[in-house]
């Protein structure tokens, strides 16, 4: 039963993908630059980023890395928290 809901799953997720277009893959921050621009064309940012990482490789490797570091620390919180029950239940 599982393994047959696991090829069914993964079945729809490969026929999935041509469907997909490029710009559903864009990202929550160029989505609202275009609605500002639309709603109002002559706003002009209050200030510029400190740093632009030179390629959308380099950005989203640094973003790769935020999500792991992220994951680890709340894998660490659940797995201290679940450690912390067992050792007062025993």
């Amino acid at each position: 039963m599982k393994r047959t809901l696991f090829i069914l799953m993964l079945a729809f997720m490969v026929l999935q993908l041509p469907l997909a277009k490029a710009e559903n893959w864009s990202g929550a921050d160029e989505k609202a630059e275009e609605a500002i621009k639309q709603l109002s064309p002559d706003y002009e940012p209050w200030f510029s980023p400190v740093w632009e990482p030179p390629s959308g490789e380099i950005e989203s490797l640094l973003f790769s890395v935020q999500a792991g570091i992220g994951a680890f620390v709340v894998g660490y919180v659940i797995g201290r928290h679940g450690a912390g029950k067992d050792a007062r239940n025993a």
